[in-house]
């Protein structure tokens, strides 16, 4: 490691000050991410094109399947990137090295429009992706000191906030560039790259701001099995398990819920009264606009009011997160059976269940990132986040896995109609009715970048 960068944050009760470049960095990394994410159900299901350039395009039920193998992907290579970055490269290198593998995934899609390039695409993305999500988040942390640790909480939040805005602005901005004349999907899939190649350059400008932790070789092994590193992996395991049948639901926002908005009435009226009908897949960037509402909503009005009655522990905050889930999937479950029964339902309806799933998202998902990082100890700090994000990855296994069970040789859904969305609302909340369980006996510890010595819980 060059000693020009600094290895331990810098005492100091403020903000340490990478953490803009972070901030930018992730912003613009996200609307490449979710702008590609946000198109791809509708792309495979009427742009995909064969090998004679004539559309060959997949099942509603094939494209679920595509879309959460290529989410499960995305969060099983976070394995790898923290290995890389925990015992060889440090967690600087192995974001610059698989942000560049990240820009060529997309330049696979948005030049070759078949099969071929959207494999060859995705493979790349979901490595590039995967690979620098544990280190970014681990990154973050990295900056921070015993003096300032107290800020990690809203740091994290802001982090979620960047996320937000660039999922924002791309979900709204992609599909249009798909489907409007001129464009289309070299477009829609372009933008987003040029988008990831602006987000490396932004973290590399910052490389002298960072605090660039070493890899910790080998004892990076010899940590994970101590018995601080195992108390830690066999703690959050059973934790991150139970928080992956959120993700089996929440990641359905990108698929089955943008299929059912096809059977829905899209239809808004602007401000100067005239009509237009949204498409399906810009009615999720309702997503990232409630997250950066509901981010200082919850922070300094909601959680603060219910600490007033009882403390709102991390594990809590989680636990109610799962009701609220499956609540959005019971309306999205009430819906269906009103498309099946010939109604045309108004999209506002499934606006209701954004509503309560980000509710639910911000309680899980901020929560459980913060969790990962001040529950691992300090040579584990990537390795401990991927196993948060194998949670998604085991989701959206289980998803892709389910779609492809109930699929017929023909090509058609065995759990069809409202049957599908029930079956997801049943599951979600036997979950949540367990989780308590579960927390009642939970017993971890909580370390801090720099700091040799440990927390109890």
């Amino acid at each position: 490691m060059s000693t020009a960068y600094r290895t331990v944050p810098t005492p100091t009760t403020g903000l340490p000050s990478g953490i803009g470049y972070i901030i930018g960095n992730e912003a613009a990394e996200r609307f490449s991410f979710y702008g590609m994410r946000a198109i791809l159900v509708v792309f495979m299901t009427e742009h995909l094109l064969g090998r004679d350039g004539s559309l060959e395009v997949m099942s509603d039920a094939q494209a679920t399947a595509a879309y959460h193998t290529f989410s499960t992907a995305v969060y099983l290579f976070p394995l790898l990137g923290s290995i890389l970055a925990d015992t060889l490269l440090g967690k600087y290198r192995t974001i610059m090295m698989l942000s560049i593998v990240y820009c060529l995934g997309h330049a696979a899609l948005a030049i070759d429009e078949t099969r071929i390039g959207l494999t060859t695409g995705l493979f790349l993305i979901a490595l590039g992706s995967g690979g620098i999500k544990p280190c970014v988040s681990a990154h973050v942390g990295d900056q921070f000191g015993r003096l300032n640790q107290h800020l990690l909480p809203k740091v994290y939040a802001w982090f979620y906030f960047s996320i937000n805005f660039g999922s924002f602005i791309s979900t709204l901005l992609t599909p249009v560039l798909l489907e409007k004349e001129g464009f289309g999907p070299a477009w829609a899939f372009g933008v987003p790259g040029v988008l990831m190649a602006i987000a490396t350059f932004v973290f590399w400008m910052g490389r002298h701001k960072f605090v660039h932790v070493p890899p910790a070789g080998q004892s990076a092994l010899r940590e994970a099995l101590s018995p601080h590193g195992r108390s830690a992996i066999m703690n959050l395991v059973p934790l991150y398990l139970i928080v992956a049948v959120f993700w089996a639901l929440y990641d359905q926002t990108g698929s089955s819920w943008v299929l059912q908005l096809k059977n829905m009435n899209l239809d808004v009226v602007d401000l100067e009264g005239n009509t237009r009908t949204l498409l399906p897949s810009q009615v999720q960037a309702i997503n990232p606009i409630l997250i950066l509402l509901f981010i200082p909503l919850f922070s300094y009005v909601i959680y603060p009011a219910i600490d007033r009655f009882f403390p709102l522990t991390p594990l809590r905050k989680i636990g109610i997160g799962f009701f609220l889930a499956a609540a959005a999937f019971a309306v999205v479950s009430i819906v269906e059976e009103w498309i099946t029964a010939g109604h045309t339902p108004y999209f506002l309806w499934q606006v209701l269940a954004f509503v309560l799933i980000t509710a639910a998202e911000v309680m899980i998902s901020i929560t459980a990132l913060e969790f990962a990082y001040t529950q691992a100890p300090t040579t584990m700090k990537s390795f401990i986040m991927s196993f948060y994000l194998l949670s998604m990855a085991v989701g959206n296994a289980f998803t892709a896995g389910i779609n492809m069970v109930i699929q017929t040789d023909q090509g058609v859904s065995r759990l069809q109609g409202p049957a599908y969305y029930w079956f997801f609302t049943g599951l979600m909340l036997f979950t949540a009715l367990f989780f308590p369980l579960f927390a009642r006996f939970y017993r971890g510890m909580t370390y801090i970048q720099g700091e040799d010595e440990y927390l109890d819980d």
